[in-house]
């Protein structure tokens, strides 16, 4: 496996300085992302299942996969006894991938940061993995997603250790406490994003029940 050429593409990734040359990356990425990631031995969406099945039992939902990519995570929870999956990604070509994985029961194309196409309450929880990162989502779209989860749901993420302090998380996590939108149930140590490459990049998982 290229490193050089996996590295390349977080670069561009991470460097993107609009939605658009994001997305853009995004799509020159998509048909070797799963590949690539799995050599540098990506950990997220295997372990953000992992939470999700900590605080939601099996037959409960409608979930959301907030940034769902080519859909790992939701195969992931498909293969544990998940159903009712929806997705929401920028990228077409992500998207793709992800529908024919057969695990979501909606995809939508959408931005997080931006509004959601769902109603007040529409989901059990959320969950968002390797999205609060360099050069993503924005720590803002936190509150359209804790928007569009019931009351007793509940909000699993990761964030990234580079942008938690700089991109305004604390502030967010502070806010949506004091206006009682949420409360805080757990979050993990810091831990490495790939098991195999990239030693320095590391994220930390939150748990927040939805009020």
């Amino acid at each position: 496996m290229n490193f050089d050429k996996t590295n390349a593409a977080l670069d561009s990734v991470y460097t993107a300085e609009t939605p658009e040359a994001l997305a853009k990356a995004y799509a020159e990425w998509a048909a070797s992302y799963d590949s690539e990631t799995a050599s540098l031995g990506y950990l997220l969406p295997f372990l953000i299942a992992a939470w999700v099945a900590r605080h939601v039992p099996s037959g409960e939902g409608p979930l959301l996969d907030a940034g769902c990519g080519t859909g790992l995570s939701g195969s992931s929870l498909k293969a544990l006894g998940y159903g009712d999956i929806a997705g929401l990604d920028l990228s077409d070509d992500m998207l793709k991938i992800a529908g024919s994985r057969q695990a979501y029961s909606e995809l939508k194309k959408a931005m997080l940061g931006g509004p959601l196409p769902w109603p007040d309450g529409h989901f059990r929880a959320f969950f968002s993995t390797g999205v609060f990162t360099i050069g993503h989502a924005p720590a803002s779209g936190l509150h359209e997603l804790v928007r569009i989860t019931k009351s007793g749901g509940h909000a699993i993420f990761t964030v990234r250790d580079q942008v938690f302090e700089s991109g305004g998380f604390q502030a967010v996590f502070a806010d949506l406490t004091q206006a009682r939108k949420w409360r805080p149930v757990e979050q993990s140590p810091w831990f490495r994003c790939y098991a195999i490459g990239d030693p320095e990049a590391l994220v930390k998982a939150f748990v927040f029940e939805v009020l």
